[in-house]
Parts: C-alpha cells; structure tokens; sequence
C-alpha cells in the first residue's frame, strides 16, 4: 500500500447554522489547516497515488479566500468540511481540518 500526505493552508471565512445561541452563527474567519490523507494499492502510470497538485486544485483552488457558505452545499463545520475532502480527492480516505489552533475535525472512511 502506498500512502501521501497533502498539508493544505487556506485562508477563509463562514458562519454556523446552529440551533443554540453561539457567536458563530455570525461570519467570521480562520486561516485553515487541511491535510488529506491518500493511498493505492497501485500507483498510477506516472508512478503516483495521485499528484499532489491535482489535490492542491481540488481543495486549495477551490476554498482559498472564499465565503464557504456560498461555495459549499452545507453547513460548513470542520467536520463536514473534512468529509467534503474525503469525498472530493481520489484515493482519499482521511482528511484533518483545523481551523484554529486547538479546534481540529478529522474524518476517515470506514
């Protein structure tokens, strides 16, 4: 099995929908930390589980400097935003978002 790592920084902000009362549910930012976690039983015909490029685009391109809310069909906590990833990335079975030091969401595929 052939494993990678893709540590991720994005700077963006959203807000929660939350059904208690929390200053979260106002807009805000973080500078986002997201690694996605790949791996293959096989690489592919460049010798690659995937190019950490492709992840870069997927993930980086399309999150970095934007309003999650309006880019994401969902409530975009940390940990449906590492499910997102998950989903998203090809060979993707894990993903880790932090969005502030000490507040980290991780998602792994069964």
């Amino acid at each position: 099995m052939y494993y990678i790592e893709k540590r991720i920084e994005i700077s963006a902000c959203h807000r929660l929908d939350l059904d208690y009362e929390s200053k979260c549910t106002r807009v805000h930012g973080h500078n986002w930390v997201i690694i996605i976690y790949c791996r293959s039983r096989e690489l592919n015909h460049n010798g690659m589980v995937i190019d950490f490029s492709d992840i870069k685009h997927i993930i980086k391109d399309r999150l970095d400097h934007q309003v999650l809310n309006d880019v994401l069909p969902f409530n975009p906590t940390a940990e449906n935003i590492a499910r997102w990833c998950v989903e998203e990335v090809p060979h993707c079975y894990k993903a880790m978002v932090q969005e502030c030091e000490g507040n980290i969401a991780i998602y792994e595929k069964d």
